[in-house]
């Protein structure tokens, strides 16, 4: 078990050494990017009434909670470990997705995109956070619970913000309940297919 465990840390290493480090940082720019176009761009009706302004201050800092507290914690621990790149990059894509769906206009133009947003950015963003915090949680079925349970928190926590920034005033405040329930339970599911994911990658990493 021990040289198993050494193994898949080196694998784990080599891995990331091989990731692109400019690959997270180029998601970060193309994100602010397109905020900035959408809050100092007047008159783009697909940008109106969906707090871009806040966006622009929230997401960019998000997208770098990650990154900083790997440094203050991991770095500052263990100088010369190998900066995961791959989970820096998973966490911040969910941020480049919502801003580049808004961007090309498929929330009001395809009808499933909402939905396909929750499900598909919560597998990215727990992936990511998988990777960086639940790698050596043993047992199995602890890391896929703990890899779920954060991302039914974190998609609370998106519902409070929505909720805040924009539904309470806005004009959606009518389907606001119906569409939370069904972005809660999207985002959840997301996260567990991250954690089944994640467990199919340790168990792949035992038998090689």
């Amino acid at each position: 078990m021990v040289l198993r465990r050494a193994r898949d840390r080196h694998n784990d290493a080599v891995t990331r050494r091989r990731f692109p480090a400019w690959i997270p940082v180029a998601i970060l720019l193309l994100t602010v990017a397109q905020l900035a176009v959408a809050e100092w761009w007047p008159g783009i009706d697909r940008f109106a009434d969906k707090a871009f302004g806040a966006r622009l201050v929230a997401y960019p800092v998000l997208m770098l909670v990650a990154p900083v507290l790997w440094w203050l914690v991991v770095r500052r621990r263990a100088p010369g470990t190998p900066a995961p790149y791959a989970a820096f990059s998973l966490v911040a894509l969910p941020f480049l997705v919502d801003v580049t769906g808004n961007s090309l206009d498929l929330y009001d133009s395809i009808v499933w995109w909402d939905d396909f947003n929750h499900y598909a950015n919560w597998l990215l963003l727990l992936g990511g956070i998988g990777l960086l915090v639940a790698e050596n949680v043993e047992p199995d079925w602890a890391m896929v619970l703990l890899v779920t349970g954060l991302g039914a928190m974190l998609a609370i926590g998106w519902e409070l913000g929505e909720w805040w920034t924009f539904i309470r005033h806005g004009t959606e405040i009518a389907t606001a309940y119906e569409d939370t329930l069904g972005d809660l339970s999207l985002g959840t599911l997301g996260a567990a297919t991250a954690g089944v994911l994640l467990l199919r990658r340790r168990r792949t990493a035992r038998v090689g």
